[in-house]
């Protein structure tokens, strides 16, 4: 509302400077000019000063809007969150702070302190977990974007190590697009960009890869 009311006012205020500059063309024309410029041109001053400051206005009403929308709601430390599926532990995540952010379009929660997620078979017993110093929980997307210093750990004991992982919890998958490194519990290392798993990061399929792998010479021979 208040946004409509200065373009309106803006829209009066322009008028009266093209009828002031009308009045000023036609009297230009007599012996009163220098007297009728001394009259309007004040007031043709006094109008651009009154249009720049409506739009200042504007711009601070826009500016302070944005903000509005961007302030977090509410902050949580401590949090302990258990997901669940037809009455069934999924994951465990847990982080030392939550900002949420809900008056926006796209709502979201970010952990800016690092985060730890941690994922449950049927029988309950742990099929991978996620470390990482940052996250954000898009609420709508329904994804978590884990960012620096990313180490996921699976099963089997591999260690995903990245600066980004997304985790899709609708299609239960997670990818990369940046460097990764996975390393397992014999040495082997491979490295490549790229990267797409399940929740329970196995089996994994990394792009343009490269690795050193370790050979048993026994079962080789």
């Amino acid at each position: 509302m208040e946004s409509t009311g200065l373009y309106f006012f803006i829209l009066i205020l322009v008028s009266l400077l093209l009828v002031l500059s009308r009045l000023l063309i036609l009297t230009a024309m007599n012996s009163q000019v220098i007297k009728l410029s001394r009259l309007y041109l004040p007031a043709l001053f006094i109008c651009m000063l009154l249009i720049s400051a409506c739009e200042n206005s504007l711009n601070d009403i826009q500016k302070i809007a944005s903000k509005e929308e961007n302030r977090p709601i509410s902050r949580s430390t401590g949090v302990d969150v258990i997901y669940s599926d037809s009455a069934k532990v999924k994951a465990h995540l847990t982080a030392p702070l939550m900002i949420e952010f809900e008056d926006t379009p796209k709502p979201y929660k970010e952990m800016p302190k690092g985060v730890k997620i941690i994922f449950y078979d049927a029988d309950l017993k742990e099929s991978g977990n996620i470390v990482s110093d940052y996250a954000v929980q898009r609420e709508k997307e329904n994804l978590i974007e884990f960012r620096k210093n990313v180490v996921a750990t699976n099963a089997k004991g591999q260690i995903f190590k990245s600066e980004e992982l997304i985790y899709n919890m609708t299609a239960k998958k997670m990818h990369s697009s940046k460097p990764v490194e996975i390393i397992s519990p014999n040495g082997d290392v491979v490295d490549g960009v790229g990267f797409d798993s399940n929740e329970t990061f196995y089996p994994w399929h990394i792009d343009h890869m490269t690795g050193v792998f370790h050979v048993n010479e026994k079962e080789v021979q």
